[in-house]
């Protein structure tokens, strides 16, 4: 009986071992670095090949190249849903899985968007110091990023919506957060505070929050909680997927919208500081187009702006990781 055992559990053990699943063909990093494969988009695909014809701009929004972003290094690139970017080219996103992506953009000689370097992807940690992503879906389905003067991050969450407060010690330790005030309502489910953004003007501690479905913002303090401010008017369809502010009060709002017989649709709405369109940007097929669920807006010496937009793919094979650049200067004497 016991030579019978022995025969079972070593016939078990060579099932187990059968039962594994194939080692990469390459190693896997890691840490927390990432190389990170970055292929040029055009504008307008269906002209890419028209030396004289290709599409290099929408109205006064000025093509300032794109991205396809991949990694042969981590399965989890995937899923950006918003988008901060700094003058010295910093960038930060937040995935929904709970991932935090940090990177530097590469500009050419003309300053068009070339490349991404210094990758780096990691998980974020839960108020118990284990990564979100270890409570689930619902506990970890990061959807904003903003980042205060002192280096403090906050990160809006919906399905269990709350904003999270990272101290500025521990971003790069993998410290643990705590609440902080976030709108006093109830969102729909998965439509929750997909916009978030610093609002320095107001404040060093305070932000701008958005939801998805309503378009109604927020304007919130850590001191003092959130007060109601701008509702964003808008189709029914869309629904506000990120917000960046302005100096002077102006705001850059982004909207999305999908259906199956129009595909995928977005609206990049510039907004002056007394409350007035400014201009639009709207992406549809067969332009390049995807999920875009981020915007940047950065001021230039020139009184342009640069705004960048990154696309969630939802981890989906048809869809694309796309960060698009575009320049906009504004008509004489309407400043945003």
């Amino acid at each position: 009986m016991r030579r019978a055992a022995g025969a079972l559990a070593a016939g078990l053990a060579l099932c187990a071992c059968a039962a594994q699943p194939a080692l990469p063909a390459r190693p896997v990093t890691a840490k927390p670095q990432i190389a990170v494969h970055a292929s040029h988009v055009p504008l307008a695909p269906e002209n890419a090949g028209q030396k004289r014809g290709s599409q290099d701009r929408i109205g006064a929004f000025v093509y300032a190249g794109g991205l396809q972003l991949t990694s042969p290094d981590s399965p989890r690139l995937h899923g950006l849903s918003d988008l901060k970017v700094w003058p010295d080219g910093r960038l930060l996103s937040v995935s929904d899985e709970g991932d935090v992506f940090e990177a530097r953009l590469a500009l050419d000689r003309g300053g068009r968007l070339a490349g991404v370097t210094d990758a780096r992807l990691w998980p974020l940690p839960g108020p118990n110091g284990q990564p979100l992503a270890a409570l689930g879906k619902r506990e970890s389905d990061a959807e904003g990023i903003a980042e205060l003067a002192n280096g403090d991050r906050l990160v809006s969450l919906e399905r269990d919506d709350r904003i999270l407060l990272y101290p500025a010690a521990n971003t790069r330790r993998g410290g643990p957060p705590h609440r902080a005030p976030s709108p006093d309502v109830s969102f729909p489910d998965n439509l929750g505070m997909e916009a978030l953004a610093e609002a320095p003007e107001a404040g060093p501690d305070a932000y701008l929050v958005g939801g998805e479905a309503s378009g109604q913002t927020w304007l919130c303090r850590l001191a003092s909680g959130c007060v109601a401010t701008a509702q964003v008017a808008k189709p029914e369809e869309f629904g506000l997927t990120a917000l960046a502010p302005l100096p002077g009060g102006g705001r850059v709002y982004l909207l999305r919208a999908f259906s199956v017989l129009q595909g995928m649709r977005t609206t990049l709405r510039i907004v002056g500081a007394d409350g007035g369109v400014l201009d639009e940007l709207r992406l549809a097929g067969p332009l390049t187009v995807d999920n875009f669920e981020g915007v940047a807006a950065l001021p230039r010496p020139d009184g342009s702006l640069r705004l960048y937009l990154i696309s969630d793919d939802n981890f989906s094979r048809l869809q694309r990781t796309l960060l698009l650049a575009f320049d906009w200067q504004p008509q004489r004497g309407r400043k945003p």
